[in-house]
């Protein structure tokens, strides 16, 4: 059977441009497939098959106006395919009048096209709005969704893969997807200046940075905490490390609350499940920490920290700062890692914000702690204060539940008694 697809009802619109083609003469399409994509003033919507069956002629161009009722393609129908969506009234378009299947067949009720009507398209307006905005070809993009549709998440790794096989020296000064250029300069017209190569850490990092900074929608909220009787706890703890050859920081304290918060906002433990549509939630607590090295930072990872104390946690830390400084670290030393912890507490600072390390959600940031007077009730009192800096995704983390994870983290600062619970 041969169909002629026309454009159904599309609302009150007309002479609506076609903006992409989706198909060609000799492809088979099944039905709701996509055909065309036209786009008036208010929303980008598609146009599916009404059956199962192979693109004859097409009878459209991008650029040409259509209404309803406008001729897109012809289409010849698999056997039983055409049958099956006149029976389940869904064709789009009204079969051709040339064949005496299709006269004797009753005329189906035209379909509104809708988004929700477009919805199993190969892509969705959205994501096509999203790939013409990023300037990648769809066509060039595999989809992972169900029946080979092509999901947002799609387009962000064919961007990221794109981005790991352009030149190295071009990564850290053109742009790409859309993002305008940083300009060359030639600097030497101002003064003497010299190229010095960056260490391999940065080179690496690097990419990594600017990959996580371009996907994650990245919000910072600040807090202090009140860690007056903790300093002075953690003082006696370390006099008496000294002598067994480690040392006691805060940072120690630091990721012993942490995990303590994280198992209460088992969000901020977690990742974004590579569908968009779920977060994978992790039921073991891997502490990254920054360390800073004289060829830039890396990231140690403390495994299983909820399964152990200050004392233990203090020689992981100080065991792995150790090859990290010497170079000594090996892969699995920092791999696994589900909420990292950044400390700028020994150089200074008041707040910054630290990049969230993707494929977590949730990085946290330490500033240098610093006396403050601290009402009580009835007059001010010295307290030293410990600024809290929390990056995170938007998308798995909203602000009231970093507001509340971040309370939580500090009240257990604030008590080390509760770091015992």
């Amino acid at each position: 059977m041969t169909y002629e697809v026309k454009v159904p009802d599309i609302g009150d619109f007309s002479d609506v441009p076609v903006v992409s083609v989706l198909v060609s003469a000799g492809d088979m399409v099944a039905a709701e497939d996509p055909l065309i994509e036209v786009e008036s003033d208010k929303a980008t919507m598609e146009v599916p098959s009404p059956t199962a069956g192979k693109v004859v002629e097409i009878m459209v161009a991008e650029g040409d106006s259509v209404s309803e009722g406008t001729l897109i393609l012809t289409l010849e129908a698999e056997d039983g395919a055409a049958d099956e969506a006149v029976e389940a009234s869904t064709p789009a378009a009204a079969p051709s009048p040339a064949t005496p299947a299709a006269a004797a067949a009753p005329a189906a009720a035209p379909v509104t096209v809708t988004d929700a009507g477009f919805g199993k398209a190969h892509a969705s307006p959205s994501v096509r709005a999203f790939a013409r905005q990023l300037e990648i070809d769809l066509a060039k993009v595999n989809g992972s969704g169900r029946k080979g549709r092509i999901l947002r998440e799609d387009i962000t790794a064919f961007m990221k893969a794109s981005s790991a096989t352009a030149p190295a020296a071009a990564s850290g000064v053109q742009g790409g997807m859309g993002i305008p250029p940083i300009p060359a300069v030639d600097f030497s017209k101002f003064g003497p200046v010299e190229d010095v190569e960056m260490s391999r850490i940065k080179k690496i990092s690097g990419p990594a940075l600017h990959r996580g900074w371009l996907n994650i929608p990245l919000v910072t909220h600040n807090d202090e905490a009140d860690i007056t009787d903790l300093d002075k706890y953690r003082k006696e703890m370390d006099t008496m490390a000294k002598e067994d050859g480690y040392r006691v920081t805060l940072l120690s304290f630091v990721i012993k609350a942490s995990v303590s918060a994280l198992k209460q906002h088992w969000e901020v433990n977690s990742s974004i499940h590579p569908d968009g549509d779920k977060l994978i939630k992790k039921n073991y607590y891997n502490i990254g920490f920054a360390a800073d090295t004289p060829n830039g930072l890396v990231v140690p990872v403390i495994k299983d920290a909820d399964r152990k104390g200050i004392v233990e946690i203090s020689k992981d830390l100080m065991e792995l700062s150790g090859k990290a400084r010497e170079g000594k670290l090996k892969g699995p030393d920092m791999q696994g890692a589900s909420f990292t912890v950044s400390s700028l507490g020994g150089i200074g600072g008041t707040s910054f914000t630290p990049l969230v390390n993707s494929p977590e959600v949730a990085i946290l940031g330490l500033t240098r702690s610093k006396m403050a007077p601290m009402w009580n009730g009835e007059e001010f009192v010295p307290r030293l204060m410990q600024p809290l800096s929390l990056s995170y995704d938007h998308r798995a983390i909203d602000g009231a539940l970093a507001a509340r994870f971040t309370v939580t983290l500090k009240t257990l600062l604030g008590d080390m008694r509760k770091l015992m619970w």
